[in-house]
């Protein structure tokens, strides 16, 4: 099923699952049998005793999608708890990137003084080169690297996107 790019909405899905081999697999199977594209995902356990963990994934679709992949998501059995972060209401996303530029003289004084503006940190160095470590919103990550491109950009590494409500209470 194709899926009109005006339909389509970009959705962040937290998935609390246990922590058990195969639950991933599972969990990508099910966007891949139904042809959906997952943009972003990261795993972490986050229970004490590693018996638990969330994934977060981005995706894009229509509501109606979406909310079919909710129940399909709930219906796995090592499944506890399906949250649509962009439907629930405010929430705060974060990724890191490490993003590598080349580049001498005015160059590279360009991309430190853009750097800071983006609150990059250098987090290694040559005389050719830096890798800047980033985070903040999707959007800000895409704005640095853009940016960069233009100056010597060589290599990027991301994270993928982590959310969480806002407010005292856990999704």
């Amino acid at each position: 099923m194709k899926i009109k790019q005006s339909e389509a909405e970009r959705h962040v899905l937290n998935i609390t699952v246990d922590n058990e081999a195969g639950i991933l697999a599972k969990i990508a199977g099910l966007f891949t049998a139904r042809g959906y594209n997952i943009d972003s995902l990261t795993v972490a356990d986050i229970s004490e005793n590693h018996s638990v963990s969330r994934i977060t994934i981005v995706t894009n679709g229509p509501p109606h999608v979406i909310d079919q992949i909710e129940a399909q998501l709930d219906r796995l059995v090592p499944v506890h708890r399906v949250v649509d972060l962009t439907q629930a209401g405010p929430h705060v996303e974060r990724e890191l990137a490490l993003v590598k530029v080349s580049g001498v003289g005015e160059k590279r004084v360009e991309a430190l003084r853009l750097a800071d503006i983006f609150r990059a940190r250098p987090v290694d160095t040559t005389t050719g080169s830096f890798i800047f470590e980033i985070t903040g919103p999707p959007d800000k990550v895409d704005s640095f690297i853009a940016l960069m491109r233009e100056l010597g950009l060589v290599e990027v590494g991301r994270t993928g996107v982590v959310g969480m409500m806002r407010g005292p209470e856990a999704a």
